[in-house]
């Protein structure tokens, strides 16, 4: 706590909005977008990577939020206000930060995969840029950020050997979604079956079993759109820069759409938001992995015609 005094007390008016930017580097938005743009434009294989990565390390992360059940900094010290506006973006406990341990799972997935040295630079500098920003923000303490790096660098490194022996076998990329299903359903059952203390945060727990249903359904999701990939469609990530462009823009909309835009007729049709956001997170991962990589074909036509 000593040092995010510190850090307050050098807070001025640049560095907050600096580091209130930054810190949407490691925001569930940001990690869609990076992670499609790898699946549908550049290698579905790193695609597919970061993607675990990110939703693995998603599940092991709200896992020891609701272990561990550790308050924000502020809670525990009133007299460290944190900067205007970053507090709604802080759901759920501290420990360990969700931030921090989706920016250095996307940004150490894209070094672990690529060699070339100013990708790597860039996105080692944003990872650790964004696990700063949580601390000057003052929504995360210096170990809420270091152990969620640890456990992104543990996933980054863990699954890369697996996923680049896919391609020739794809029996270990089913193997791993269906591990990876298992502990997800794991923790779903922990969080309605686990006697948490009377004095637990309704909110922080709520937001726990929310994700609980969420990375079900994307995970559950991503299988299927894997399936379909090897057996279907068999989709190539390859066309003109600007087609691209055309194709990652109008791909984007109706997920956003869906994510967006379905939420309340979902929670009004169904009526139980867990399985209304699992529903639409289902559809939104399906849609992303399954449907519009459908279209990839008449999108590389349409750009070697223009050629």
């Amino acid at each position: 706590m000593a040092f995010l005094h510190f850090l307050a007390e050098l807070r001025n008016p640049v560095c907050d909005a600096l580091f209130s930017a930054i810190t949407l580097l490691g925001e569930e938005t940001f990690f869609i977008l990076v992670g499609l743009i790898f699946f549908w434009c550049i290698n579905k294989k790193e695609g597919y990577y970061l993607l675990t990565v990110g939703l693995v390390g998603t599940v092991v992360n709200q896992f020891l939020k609701l272990l561990f059940r550790i308050p924000r900094p502020w809670v525990r010290d009133p007299g460290l206000i944190p900067v205007e506006g970053s507090v709604e973006a802080a759901t759920g406990y501290s420990f360990p930060s969700g931030h921090t341990q989706s920016a250095v799972g996307i940004f150490g997935g894209i070094v672990r995969w690529n060699k070339g040295w100013l990708v790597r630079t860039l996105c080692i500098a944003a990872a650790v840029l964004v696990g700063f920003s949580r601390m000057y923000l003052g929504v995360h303490t210096p170990a809420d950020v270091l152990v969620s790096a640890g456990i992104a660098v543990v996933m980054v490194f863990g699954l890369y050997p697996l996923m680049v022996q896919t391609k020739e076998n794809p029996r270990i990329m089913r193997l791993l979604l269906a591990g990876t299903l298992v502990f997800t359903v794991g923790y779903l059952l922990f969080v309605h079956l686990y006697s948490f203390p009377a004095d637990v945060d309704a909110d922080n727990l709520q937001h726990g079993i929310e994700n609980a249903y969420k990375m079900l359904a994307c995970l559950a999701a991503l299988w299927l759109a894997y399936e379909v990939d090897c057996r279907w469609s068999h989709f190539d990530t390859k066309a003109v820069w600007w087609v691209q462009v055309l194709k990652l823009v109008l791909g984007l909309l109706p997920v956003l759409a869906i994510k967006a835009g379905l939420k309340q007729p979902l929670y009004a049709l169904i009526g139980n938001e867990y399985v209304a956001d699992g529903v639409r997170y289902f559809l939104l991962t399906a849609f992303a992995g399954c449907v519009w990589p459908l279209t990839f074909r008449w999108w590389a036509k349409i750009g070697s015609k223009s050629k």
